[in-house]
């Protein structure tokens, strides 16, 4: 439509209670009739698309269904998905959040535990109350640890979301969409007993993960690859690094990403970026002016990113001086995963505005901070999508 500004989405959404529990059932390895399940599986995708459709979401996808969620609230499907569509790793009964990270190359900075992060202990009495609001959801004690030689064994997987996604788009009467796909740098920090060093056994995530990012792109469909590390690393270095070896350290996984979609189109590819999707108090984010040359380094056509929550939100400032490039599209997030109260539609539309002027009107996909399924309850989560597209709406009519 002439005029309009374009909406989209970071990637999750709510899922269905049923498809919620049965995926819990799959999980604890109580008895699912499979057939059953994907039937109910692919009935769902059909459901979000035409709910995304009807409510004025342009760029749509499949819900991120297919990345399995046994809980409503679940901070970590985007990546724990993955660990099955892996070989070469074995599961154990032990919490992510103390598993070590895979050691660095003599030299180089690298990642303590996701427990030792700076935040979360600087707050540790907040995060520790499991009524303020800021506990995490109990991860389940499972944890990867690699044993082995990393290869994609996920084939089947992707092709059902694809065929999933596919159909759900034809019922729509819609002709595109994207998938999320985890990026090599958020994929491989989990536990490692085989590669020599955190760069190796990146470089092999980036080669297996490499064949869905393919598959989603030979499909004809968009690829969103998701990597909030690039950005909530920065927390996990202890002590805080100097900003030039962080954005060093950053710059080898940009790299190892670059390097598994070598060669796929960039106009068919969208990169996310954000700072974590946790409900924490986030003082020690690192600066988008610090990293926004690090994110345009990634070899996409369009940039996600978190905007909209208050603790990054006057960053928008940044885009009035840094230049992007040609033929790229910015998705900066005008409507917030981080609080359950939804954002008015003058703000929505007030906040994609503020990019519009850096950037061009043509450029920016109005869009969320981060995937809304599995942190706010559904109910709010559908009422901040419709607050986007109406605010889209009204800075279409403006602009």
């Amino acid at each position: 439509m002439p005029g309009s500004v374009l909406t989209s989405h970071a990637g999750s959404l709510p899922r269905p209670e049923d498809l919620v529990e049965l995926n819990l059932k799959r999980f604890e390895g109580q008895p699912v009739d499979e057939d059953d399940f994907q039937s109910r599986l692919k009935d769902a995708v059909k459901d979000v698309v035409a709910r995304q459709h009807e409510i004025g979401i342009d760029l749509v996808n499949d819900g991120e269904y297919g990345h399995s969620m046994g809980h409503r609230y679940d901070y970590g499907s985007w990546w724990t998905y993955v660990f099955l569509r892996l070989g070469g790793l074995e599961i154990r009964p032990q919490t992510l959040m103390t598993t070590a990270q895979p050691e660095a190359k003599p030299g180089e900075i690298g990642l303590a535990t996701f427990a030792e992060r700076r935040d979360w202990n600087l707050f540790a009495d907040a995060y520790g109350d499991e009524t303020s609001g800021v506990a995490l959801p109990t991860p389940p004690p499972i944890a990867p640890v690699a044993t082995g030689p990393i290869s994609y064994i996920g084939q089947a997987d992707i092709q059902r979301d694809i065929d999933n996604f596919k159909a759900a788009l034809d019922a729509a009467g819609l002709e595109d969409g994207f998938l999320n796909s985890v990026a090599p740098g958020s994929c491989h920090r989990f536990g490692n007993e085989f590669y020599d060093n955190d760069e190796e056994m990146m470089y092999a995530c980036a080669d297996a993960m490499r064949e869905e990012y393919t598959a989603i792109i030979d499909a004809g469909l968009g690829l969103q690859l998701d990597d909030p590390a690039i950005a909530e690393n920065w927390d996990q270095i202890v002590p805080e690094p100097s900003v030039e070896d962080y954005k060093r350290f950053t710059m080898a996984r940009v790299e190892a990403l670059n390097h598994a979609i070598r060669g796929l189109p960039t106009e068919r590819i969208r990169f996310h970026l954000c700072w974590g999707s946790w409900h924490g108090p986030h003082t020690t984010d690192i600066p988008m002016k610090d990293i926004v040359d690090v994110m345009l380094a990634i070899d996409a056509g369009s940039y996600s990113f978190e905007a909209a929550n208050v603790r990054h939100e006057h960053e928008w400032r940044v885009w009035q001086e840094v230049k992007l490039p040609e033929g790229k599209r910015i998705l900066p997030g005008v409507v917030s995963h981080s609080t359950n109260v939804v954002e008015h539609p003058e703000l929505v539309a007030e906040r994609i505005a503020r990019f519009a002027d850096g950037v061009g009107k043509e450029n920016v996909v109005a869009s969320t901070d981060c995937g809304l399924g599995g942190r706010v309850h559904p109910q709010i989560a559908w009422a901040k999508l419709e607050s986007l597209a109406e605010g889209a709406r009204l800075a279409g009519e403006r602009l």
